[in-house]
C-alpha cells in the first residue's frame, strides 16, 4: 500500500509512522550484468555463475550499489507526494547487512524517521528504506533516504 502526502504539514505530522511496501521484484542475473556493464565491476561474484556457486555465497550477488539503486525504485512506491516538485538530496547512512543473490525477490519497506521545513519553504524528509529480501531475516540493503519536496 503507498502511503499519500498532499502537503507539507502532513509529511511533518508522520514521523516516526512506517509507510508501507513496494511490490516484489525478482534480481536476475541479467539485471546484475548490466549493472556490471554500467559500472565496470565485473568481479567474479557478480557476474561468473558457475564459479560463484564455490564462492562464499554460493551463488553471483547483486552488487551493493545496485541493491542501493533499487530503492529509487522503491520510493515511488511506498510514497505518493503530491507535490509541484521533489529532489534526491543524499543519503545519511547505507548498509548492506546481507548479499542478494541472483534470482531472490526483494521489496523495500519505509520508515518516516525525520522531517523539517527547509529555508527555501520545501520540507526535507528522512525515509529509511529496508531492502527486503524474500526468505531471509537480514535485509539487502537499510538507506536512510533524503529527498526534498516543495508543495
Amino acid at each position: 500500500m503507498t502511503t499519500v502526502f498532499e502537503s507539507a504539514d502532513a509529511i511533518l505530522a508522520a514521523i516516526g509512522q512506517k509507510l508501507g511496501a513496494s511490490e516484489w521484484m525478482t534480481v536476475t542475473q541479467e539485471r546484475i550484468n548490466l549493472f556490471a556493464d554500467a559500472t565496470d565491476d565485473h568481479q567474479w561474484i557478480h557476474v561468473d555463475p558457475e564459479r560463484a556457486k564455490g564462492g562464499p555465497f554460493g551463488a553471483c550477488i547483486a552488487h551493493g550499489y545496485l541493491t542501493l539503486s533499487l530503492v529509487s525504485r522503491f520510493l515511488p512506491q511506498i510514497v505518493d507526494v503530491r507535490m509541484k516538485m521533489g529532489v534526491n538530496y543524499g543519503c545519511d547512512k547505507v548498509r548492506f547487512p546481507n548479499a542478494v543473490k541472483a534470482g531472490a525477490r526483494i521489496r523495500g519497506s519505509g520508515e518516516l524517521i525525520a522531517a523539517e521545513r527547509t529555508k527555501d519553504g520545501g520540507v526535507q524528509a528522512t525515509i529509511r528504506v529496508t531492502v527486503e529480501i524474500e526468505g531471509e531475516s537480514r535485509p539487502g540493503c537499510v538507506a536512510d533516504t533524503i529527498s526534498r519536496y516543495y508543495f
